[in-house]
């Protein structure tokens, strides 16, 4: 079995979540040019994912005892998303939206501390139209996956979630609150080194009265009814002039002075001049290097100029700078393929659509995934995950690689059908698997340990009672080798 197009593999690696048998089939003889258009115009592709959950043919969801609830229930709000990972055709959608929310990292742990776990999954995982109230901040990152980032930006600071996670809520005119200040310069735009401590009070001031106000039933926090939404309270807002030590407009340092109702253009006005900063564009730029080029290495420099002057050029908008990304050499070409250690929820995704899901159901990855390091809607902090590196310990690879085992042992009748049409050999036999599975290339010696596997019972016969018995092993062993764990 020869491989497609390997370059074509590497784009729906990286931009997706890996290709699939269907995948590979639908883009066998497209060029890169023409996936990667697909990938990027997801617009002009009907997003009737959800609808699919429950259905025959899909990866299954568990909710025992229960109906499946993925805005008031946030195990199964992380079992929605894995199921949107694992069947939407709109990835590069789903891909963007896992990106921002790392950028972007929230807690739904400390949410739920402060107004319980019914309006913590409203606020992170809500569906605009099915419940009262905003939509959830996946939403709000779907909706802007390849927007503007201006205006993602201004939606973050009025989001909900983000207005408790980082105590916006309580950011009044007497008692400034800096968290939000700090950390939309720090980690949400231009970065350390670019602002000063002068620069936070200043900010904390300039989002006074940007707060939440509670939308109740008379069920309370409980009631899914219940909401709460962004309120600009002008009467907490501090009116002053804020003066920074970067330009705001032009060449001038100071947002002036203006009554309190008119406050909240003061947020807009700072929001929209870090927003374009050229050191903002600089670091996006950095970490989209990081997210589709490689980790291993840092951002070559002409690079970082060149996506960084796409930024520049069109306003913040993310759709060129990503189409640039994707049709750049630094991403297409073979040194980048296989240069990125995959997130646990990227590798369980596309362990799942390689392997395969009859008969799987998402809710079994939920309690490995957390043992890998990775938890959706749950960051360790405001910084998000540690990344490249930081997600291998030994405890954490064992993981993958019980989630293999336990994957490939569901698949398992499954994949010896499959892999009958190649039973002459054993050799034929794991190219299939090779093929199927998309590693990185095994070098002579793990190969022949893989080979060695699939002979180690004497004669091979490809009857159907040695497929039965081998293929799921054969399966475990690639996608819990090392070679599976780059994208």
């Amino acid at each position: 079995m020869a491989r497609g197009n390997l370059q074509v593999e590497h784009l729906l690696r990286r931009a997706a979540f890996g290709p699939n048998a269907q995948d590979l089939l639908r883009f066998g003889d497209a060029s890169t040019s023409i996936v990667a258009s697909y990938l990027i115009e997801y617009d002009r592709v009907a997003d009737d994912v959800d609808s699919k959950v429950g259905q025959p043919g899909y990866v299954g969801t568990t909710s025992p005892g229960r109906a499946f609830s993925p805005y008031t229930n946030i195990e199964d709000a992380r079992q929605r998303w894995l199921f949107r990972m694992v069947h939407s055709q709109r990835p590069l959608q789903e891909k963007m939206a896992l990106f921002w929310h790392n950028h972007f990292a929230t807690t739904y742990s400390k949410i739920a501390g402060v107004y319980g776990a019914v309006q913590a999954t409203k606020m992170l995982a809500l569906k605009s139209g099915e419940l009262p109230g905003p939509q959830g901040q996946i939403e709000l990152f779907r909706q802007y996956a390849l927007g503007n980032f201006r205006n993602l930006l201004i939606e973050v600071a009025k989001d909900p979630a983000m207005l408790v996670f980082l105590d916006g809520r309580t950011n009044t005119r007497a008692r400034p609150q800096e968290n939000f200040g700090r950390e939309i310069m720090e980690l949400f735009t231009f970065g350390v080194g670019n602002y000063t401590e002068q620069d936070v009070y200043a900010a904390a001031r300039v989002f006074t009265g940007w707060n939440l106000r509670t939308v109740a039933t008379p069920g309370g926090a409980n009631d899914p009814a219940t909401y709460y939404e962004f309120f600009y309270n002008a009467n907490q807002h501090d009116p002053t002039a804020k003066t920074f030590t970067f330009p705001i407009y032009g060449n001038d340092k100071t947002i002036p002075a203006r009554a309190a109702a008119d406050g909240m253009q003061d947020g807009l006005d700072f929001i929209s001049a870090l927003a374009r900063h050229p050191e903002t564009a600089r670091r996006l730029a950095r970490k989209l290097w990081n997210f589709f080029v490689t980790d291993f290495e840092e951002a070559d420099p002409r690079f970082v100029e060149t996506i960084a002057g796409e930024y520049l050029r069109n306003d913040t908008e993310m759709k060129p700078v990503i189409t640039a990304i994707l049709r750049s050499g630094w991403f297409l070409d073979a040194p980048s393929w296989n240069t990125r250690y995959s997130w646990p929820v990227e590798f369980v995704v596309r362990a799942i659509r390689e392997v395969g899901w009859e008969g799987f159901s998402v809710d079994t990855a939920r309690t490995p995934l957390a043992n890998m390091g990775q938890t959706l809607f749950e960051p360790p902090d405001v910084s998000g995950w540690e990344l490249g590196r930081g997600w291998f310990s030994t405890g954490a690879m064992l993981s993958r690689m019980n989630f293999a085992a336990t994957l490939a042992a569901n698949q398992k009748f499954n994949l010896a059908r499959a892999a009958a049409p190649y039973r002459s050999s054993p050799e034929n036999v794991l190219d299939f698997f090779l093929d199927r599975l998309s590693p990185s290339p095994f070098e002579h010696v793990p190969y022949s340990e893989l080979m060695g596997y699939l002979k180690s019972d004497g004669t091979w016969t490809g009857s159907d009672a040695q497929l039965n018995a081998k293929v799921a092993g054969l399966a475990k062993l690639i996608v819990g080798s090392s070679e599976y764990q780059f994208v």
